[in-house]
């Protein structure tokens, strides 16, 4: 597809020393609790005008490849879309077919707490008749199951919530719905967001889309449900939740196009929390341009949210992840400089040669350039445990009560609760000043390229800045490579851009994992199957008398 470049990225117009000013600000306010945050200096016009989906250059619909067409639930949302806008596929046809195969698939991949099937056809049959025109109308998503959703249990897969029914939708979740977008299910998760998803008494749950009978094969990190469920063709697309690699790491473990966005482009409003200052919502997608289409729908200002406000504009996502072409060569939108870290190809492993071979692809694509980068100053002291413990406090606080009076609540994760409970002043003040190092430091970075490789998620989910992760090949036992790329704030549009251009000459984001073999019940072939809610049924209820849900989460908001 051909399109025009539009206007520059948002990122050549950020004032990069006002991010580091407002990230102060933001650290102060774990302490002063809701407050005005400075706002971000920003030299430009609104790069896409109010309303999400309005107004953009790019084409978020596409038509279907052969094998969509034959399947549905292989329809990325672009391809979907554009099937429900000309009138040759119905949503309420697209939930049924994910709901049939959830019926058959997911007693193997336990990828949901709880599906919402009537519901979620309801939803469908009233958008089939009339719903709002973007390309999320009647897409069925999979949402992890710390986003509040009204009248949908919400339990952040723990003892603590197991019974709490939110009154209303997290602020991105209403605005998935708003844009047309089906709430499919709840997705399991790590306890409270701190592991891979197991139980809450640590048993294992969910396996990966790309090794149904091999527990021992990590997913990823706590949004294990929505990558499951996406990778595993039982939903479109989903949302997850980023504090230590929960959005980057579930998708290059899965074949998966995951973003964080910067800290605030998401409210955060209605999502459990586990840091203040580093909890980051974001998509879970199958390529680029349903990444931007999903961040578009969740992204902007929320007045409930003070980390939200003063922010500039949202980019036009979705022409960013349309691919360019000229002369009928892939080309990348904006010029941009991909930074590489030392030791990023280092090795003899497939990971090592699939990052070798990412470079290569970038490189021979016009407008991409590959400069040498060097780490800043102190950095495994700064990235290390020392200083990234400092987020355990954020958790611990608006839990106190909880853990004055039963942790057995907390199940598994327990013992990084009372980390943060015990965590001195001193220590937690150190470790605040050695973010802002950190954070300057790599801003820095941002003076010799416009994006940089990364070899895991930290240090961007430490201090707020945007990452993507794509995948870029597989190892020999069939199991997905990815990588990540970070940028500087609020270059969502850059990412995407990038990602798009190297989609646009690869096919491993087409990739789908071989169907789980099914055992003679039809059950999945391990005893983590049992219900834990129903095998903790005689637990003592540790939220009787004390805080409801509302109140924690209101706490940290």
């Amino acid at each position: 597809m051909t399109a025009a470049a539009g206007p520059g990225p948002v990122d050549r117009l950020v004032d990069r020393r006002s991010f580091l000013v407002r990230a102060a600000a933001v650290a102060g306010t774990t302490a002063a609790g809701a407050a005005a945050l400075p706002s971000i200096a920003y030299a430009g016009a609104p790069a896409q005008p109010p309303g999400g989906f309005r107004g953009t250059r790019g084409t978020p619909y596409r038509p279907p490849r052969p094998e969509a067409l034959r399947d549905i639930t292989e329809l990325t949302i672009a391809e979907a879309a554009w099937l429900i806008r000309a009138g040759r596929l119905d949503p309420e046809r697209l939930v049924e077919a994910y709901l049939d195969r959830i019926g058959v698939v997911e007693p193997v991949y336990q990828a949901f707490n709880l599906v919402a099937g009537d519901r979620a056809l309801a939803e469908a049959r009233r958008l089939g008749r009339r719903g709002p025109r973007t390309p999320l109308r009647g897409i069925p998503l999979a949402v992890k199951d710390n986003y509040w959703t009204a009248g949908l249990r919400t339990t952040a897969n723990s003892y603590l919530f197991q019974d709490f029914v939110p009154p209303s939708d997290a602020t991105a979740v209403a605005r998935l719905r708003a844009a047309g977008g089906i709430v499919l299910g709840k997705t399991q998760m790590g306890p409270l967001a701190t592991t891979r998803a197991t139980a809450p008494n640590g048993v294992i749950t969910t396996v990966s889309a790309w090794a149904p009978t091999d527990p021992s094969v990590d997913p990823g990190g706590s949004s294990t449900g929505s990558a499951t469920a996406v990778a595993g063709r039982l939903a479109t697309s989903g949302t997850g939740t980023q504090t230590g690699g929960s959005i980057t790491g579930p998708s290059n473990a899965q074949n998966l196009t995951g973003l964080k966005p910067t800290m605030g482009r998401v409210s955060l409003y209605g999502i459990i929390p586990l840091s203040y200052t580093r909890d980051h919502p974001g998509p879970l997608a199958r390529d680029a341009m349903d990444a931007a289409i999903m961040l578009t729908a969740m992204a902007g200002p929320d007045r409930r949210d003070p980390r939200t406000q003063g922010l500039p504009p949202v980019g036009d996502l979705v022409a960013a992840a349309t691919p360019v072409r000229a002369n009928r060569r892939p080309r990348l939108r904006w010029r941009t400089r991909v930074g590489v870290i030392p030791g990023y190809t280092a090795g003899a492993t497939p990971t090592a040669a699939a990052r070798r071979a990412f470079l290569a692809a970038l490189d021979a694509i016009p407008g991409a350039s590959l400069v040498d980068v060097p780490l800043p100053a102190e950095w495994e002291l700064l990235t290390g445990p020392e200083f990234n413990n400092v987020r355990l406090p954020e958790r611990s606080e608006p839990f106190k009560p909880y853990l004055r009076t039963d942790l057995r609540a907390f199940g598994v994760s327990v013992t990084g609760w009372l980390q943060g409970a015990l965590l001195g002043a001193d220590e937690y003040l150190t470790g605040q000043r050695a973010k802002l190092v950190l954070l300057e430091r790599v801003l820095d970075l941002f003076d010799r390229c416009d994006v940089v490789v990364q070899t895991g998620p930290l240090p961007f989910d430490i201090i707020g800045l945007p990452e993507l992760a794509l995948p870029i090949g597989f190892t020999a036992a069939g199991l997905p490579i990815g990588t990540i790329l970070g940028a500087p704030p609020y270059a969502e549009d850059r990412l995407l851009a990038v990602a798009a251009a190297y989609q646009d000459v690869t096919d491993w984001h087409l990739r789908r994992p071989a169907d789980p073999p099914a055992t003679a019940d039809g059950r999945a072939p391990r005893t983590a199957r049992r219900d834990w809610r129903t095998a903790t049924a005689a637990a003592p209820d540790p939220r009787r008398g004390r805080l409801t849900a509302e109140e924690v989460v209101r706490r940290m908001q």
